[in-house]
């Protein structure tokens, strides 16, 4: 190779480098005056993380789901409209998706984990109790996720 292939070659290096910072800080400008969405917002997302076991114990909830799913439709398409491109943001983000395979996979293992001990969790209680787990579970994952977003985006408090 000769010394102009080299001297193009590194500009193109360059240029790649800067197109990537240059992406890398887009979202961030995006961003700056969206507010981080409040707790209360997870709560949709902590109920799709129980409905397994809320259906479980309750042959109902299905319906009670899927009301509540349109009232956070509603709510995000009126009240949140502002935040939506930080839930566009959280949902791309690779940790997010870590969360929800993690709070599957930590479903699942619980439940095989107890029926290979012979402690299937066949009561109401039993299933309302693993609701409450892993409501809180994926409310709480989910905060200390946008959190983390936005200290490395840099936008200041996501409290």
């Amino acid at each position: 190779m000769d010394m102009s292939g080299v001297i193009t070659s590194e500009r193109g290096q360059e240029q790649g480098q800067e197109q990537d910072q240059a992406t890398a800080t887009a979202p961030a400008t995006d961003l700056v005056d969206v507010k981080p969405l409040p707790v209360w917002f997870f709560a949709f997302e902590g109920v799709c993380g129980a409905a397994y076991d809320l259906c479980h114990a309750w042959s109902g909830a299905w319906m009670v789901i899927a009301a509540f799913a349109a009232v956070n439709i509603v709510v995000g398409l009126t009240v949140l409209r502002r935040r939506m491109k930080l839930v566009r943001a959280m949902l791309k983000n690779s940790r997010t998706r870590k969360i929800a395979f993690g709070l599957i996979a930590l479903r699942l293992g619980a439940h095989a984990a107890l029926g290979a001990v012979g402690a299937e969790v066949t009561s109401t209680a039993g299933h309302l109790a693993f609701a409450a787990v892993m409501f809180g579970a994926t409310v709480a994952l989910l905060y200390v996720d946008q959190r983390i977003a936005f200290k490395a985006l840099g936008l200041g408090d996501a409290r």
